[in-house]
């Protein structure tokens, strides 16, 4: 790759968001944790995160990467980091292309005391083994205790070991396989999103 074709930077020397644009430009689709927890008070908390992944298959385990925002001061602390620091409990939602607007609304700065899911005109769906609730309107929801949060640079990587899973009857071909079609998941690009047009097998 590298030569007379390719456009080359180092992370060093370049402004910190103009690589960003270039990571997260190139590291596409991204899947999107829409992330509940609650606060010390107990405000309901949402939030979207496209830094996510399954980190291990056993004990089944997923990963998050919160940062402090494109907007915001570098060394903030977003309030969904703050709150599963404390309670140690949070859920995982995923979300399909139909729930974007609404998840969108959710990626608002607002003050910590504003409940992110009215705001977003989501329903709050009570937990089997956790004290944080789940999106309802969400196709699959993964609860989740905190397993460790990991500094990594201006990020924090939360690991989170499941508890439950719930997919949605519509979203299940049975034999533990997941219906993509019915679960149509929304995905981020860079400033945009995608939603699945071809599947292919090789």
């Amino acid at each position: 790759m590298p030569g007379n074709h390719a456009e080359t930077f180092d992370p060093a020397v370049e402004d910190t968001q103009n690589f960003y644009k270039i990571m997260t430009g190139s590291v596409v689709p991204r899947p999107i944790a829409w992330v509940t927890s609650r606060s010390s008070e107990g405000v309901l908390n949402l939030a979207p995160f496209s830094f996510f992944t399954v980190a291990s298959r056993q004990p089944a385990t997923l990963a998050i990467s919160i940062g402090p925002g494109i907007q915001e001061r570098t060394g903030t602390v977003k309030d969904t980091l703050t709150n599963i620091r404390e309670r140690g409990e949070f859920a995982i939602n995923i979300v399909s292309c139909e729930l974007g607007e609404k998840m969108q609304t959710s990626a608002r700065s607002v003050a910590p005391e504003v409940d992110e899911a009215a705001e977003a005109g989501v329903t709050p769906y009570p937990s089997e083994t956790i004290d944080i609730p789940l999106v309802q309107e969400a196709p699959i929801a993964f609860e989740c205790v905190l397993d460790q949060i990991v500094p990594v640079g201006t990020d924090h990587l939360v690991l989170g070991r499941v508890q439950r899973a719930h997919v949605e009857t519509a979203a299940y071909l049975g034999d533990h396989k997941i219906d993509l079609d019915s679960l149509n998941p929304l995905a981020r690009l860079a400033g945009d999103y995608a939603g699945l047009t071809q599947r292919f097998f090789l």
